[in-house]
């Protein structure tokens, strides 16, 4: 054992990031906020201590401590403003920040004070739909516009997407509707963001939008579900295969370049200006896609395998990708609960585990050496993503493989270079790249349609806790990072933990009742196993429905079943409870007597407060689920994101 730990020091650095992002992850997950002083002095003495000689738990203890006071205080540094109602008919004055472009709507961010909407006195920015049929502002326009705004829901269901707290590490103060707007001064200055505007204005194309310019919502709504059930939906979120690609362009461009320059390459390779120049038209190409968390790691790793190449090191490792890791992390802490940043991590990191540890065989013929490089390359992706993908889509596509060695080559040498030769064309008026790009989407739209539509082509799973993530994550960890001495202890220690994260999986019991934090939307699992609804629509919990569905192992997007009351109220008998909810005020005076009284009822839930002395013990508060067993688990909704001192 003492050799195997001996053994380790090569890889210590490796397992920091990890240990900062678990730290953060259980700072996210806490049902009560802790003291923000503690955590900054926390993070100080954390940090010291992880710096210093100590013997590595130590270390390893100061260095997840340090990502737990770390978000923390991050936490409360950016502290984004909040409003604490709806706010309807409001007439503000800002300045177009962003624009988003989808297929039936645009949203529009405004920077405004934040005094306008009483969230504060620091600036702020809100995103607001306007519908299509609408000419959208242009960014950098100072408005006046008549707005409503809706606070960001937070989670619907313990463990699951909390967009309150997405948006408030996002800067994001309110989502809502503008009904009309007026432009008091017209842009005036030229930047990036406008820049992207103009290009969206010219091109006109959801590929130019979605592939280029970084809008991640511009591919029609109908096509999604294809993409996905292929394994390629990836694609429409820039990230490290887009960066990859632009990178070999560029590289092999001014390679040619400088090679048609003897004066300059009689003194030094051409490749090191090459790579320079690439490095300045890769930068621009993320600073022009938006920058998303994916887009930024993409190109963290890019720069460091250039810098790797300019001074003669190893250009992929795991090192670097760790160091990427950090990066980005103490950018941001909350990036670690996102999908893009986890999925994108994975991948790498599998990858480059793949190629440069266990370095499998290939053959000599130079097409099956390609056709086996892309097999591996897919297959390891989907295995190291897989968990991932379930856990926040509680789907996972079976025909990945298929779509990505079918459908991913036609991406990546026809698709992708035409719509960055449009996207430069569509300024001069060419529009002929990107119509023969679309053209050749539309035949890769019916190969999708057609795999998608093969047998069992989506698998629903259910959902994974998150101490099962944890063992999971520990189980890669284990397999890329352990070195082995004589035994292969990397992958027995992966199978153990791998085996306990799917065991918790199984063995994690389906909430029996769902109730939403204003209890205005509640679900009941009927004895088919099926989820019924108090209500088949709610405009405040749009999402909900499906979130609760994924979550009980159906299919999202299909019809609400709503269950009806009995006299106005809905009952609930499960094997080791009995379960009220009513919903309107007549059938809660008639009945909240008799219900505080039945001995048979254990739990009243109530869309009205209700404040009974008798059987306060009985009445629910909040949003929560109730297992089979009668535990319930309330959603946590006081946390810096939600808003709780209002």
């Amino acid at each position: 054992m003492r050799q195997l730990l001996e053994n380790q020091s090569v890889n210590a650095f490796l397992w920091v990031p990890f240990l900062m992002a678990f730290g953060a992850a259980l700072y996210f997950n806490l049902s009560a906020e802790p003291n923000v002083n503690l955590c900054i002095v926390g993070a100080i003495v954390a940090g010291a201590v992880a710096l210093c000689r100590v013997h590595f738990a130590i270390r390893a203890i100061a260095i997840f401590i340090f990502g737990f006071c770390y978000a923390c205080g991050f936490t409360h540094f950016i502290n984004t403003p909040q409003i604490t109602r709806e706010i309807h008919n409001a007439e503000i004055v800002g300045t177009v920040h962003n624009i988003d472009y989808t297929p039936d709507k645009t949203r529009v961010y405004i920077k405004l004070p934040a005094n306008q909407i009483g969230a504060g006195d620091r600036d702020t920015i809100v995103r607001v739909s306007l519908k299509s049929n609408i000419t959208p502002p242009k960014m950098g326009d100072e408005i006046r516009a008549t707005i409503g705004l809706f606070r960001p829901d937070g989670a619907d269901a313990p463990e699951s997407f909390d967009y309150a707290r997405w948006a408030y590490f996002n800067g994001l103060t309110a989502n809502g509707y503008m009904t009309e707007f007026d432009i008091i001064t017209p842009a005036h200055k030229t930047s990036i963001a406008t820049l992207r505007d103009y290009i969206h204005r010219r091109a006109n194309s959801f590929l130019a939008d979605t592939l280029v310019l970084g809008y991640k919502n511009a591919v029609p709504d109908d096509d999604t579900p294809v993409w996905t059930a292929t394994g390629v939906g990836h694609v429409w979120s820039i990230s490290g295969f887009h960066i990859t690609l632009v990178s070999a362009w560029l590289v092999t461009i001014f390679y040619f370049i400088f090679r048609a320059m003897p004066c300059i390459t009689k003194r030094i390779p051409a490749r090191k200006p090459a790579i320079v120049c690439a490095w300045f038209g890769l930068l621009f190409y993320v600073v022009l896609s938006g920058g998303d968390v994916a887009t930024i790691r993409a190109f963290i790793m890019a720069s460091l395998i250039f810098l790797a190449f300019l001074f003669g090191r190893n250009a992929i490792s795991m090192r670097n990708v760790c160091l990427a890791f950090s990066a980005i992390f103490l950018t941001n802490p909350h990036f670690v609960m996102q999908p893009g940043f986890q999925l994108s991590f994975a991948a790498i990191f599998g990858l480059v585990w793949l190629w440069g540890d266990v370095k499998p065989k290939m053959p000599r013929n130079r097409i099956l050496k390609i056709i086996y490089t892309a097999i591996l390359t897919s297959i390891t992706a989907t295995l190291f993503t897989a968990p991932f993908v379930v856990m926040h889509f509680y789907e996972l596509p079976i025909y990945g493989l298929i779509g990505n060695l079918v459908l991913l080559p036609v991406f990546s040498v026809a698709i992708m270079p035409l719509a960055c030769v449009g996207v430069v064309g569509a300024t001069f008026g060419w529009m002929w790249p990107l119509d023969f790009a679309n053209q050749i989407y539309d035949v890769c739209l019916t190969i999708g349609n057609y795999i998608a539509t093969l047998p069992g082509a989506t698998l629903l799973l259910p959902h994974i806790p998150n101490i099962a993530m944890v063992f999971i994550i520990l189980g890669f960890m284990s397999l890329i990072f352990i070195r082995n001495i004589r035994v292969k202890i990397n992958y027995i220690c992966a199978a153990i933990f791998f085996t306990i994260g799917i065991t918790l999986v199984v063995v994690q019991p389906r909430p029996k009742f769902y109730v939403t934090h204003d209890h205005e939307l509640a679900g009941f699992v009927g004895d088919d196993g099926k989820l019924e609804f108090t209500k088949s629509r709610a405009s405040n919990h749009y999402f909900t429905f499906d979130t609760w569905r994924q979550m009980n192992g159906e299919a999202a997007g299909i019809k609400n079943i709503r269950r009806k009351p009995i006299q106005g109220v809905w009952m609930l008998e499960a094997e080791n409870f009995k379960l009220a909810y009513i919903q309107k005020f007549v059938p809660l005076m008639q009945n909240i007597e008799n219900l505080c009284t039945d001995k048979n009822v254990d739990f009243i839930v109530s869309y009205f407060n209700v404040d009974a002395p008798r059987c306060n013990h009985k009445i629910l508060r909040g949003g929560l689920v109730i297992y089979p067993n009668g535990k319930i688990k309330h959603v946590s909704n006081a946390r810096p994101w939600h808003n709780p001192h209002e």
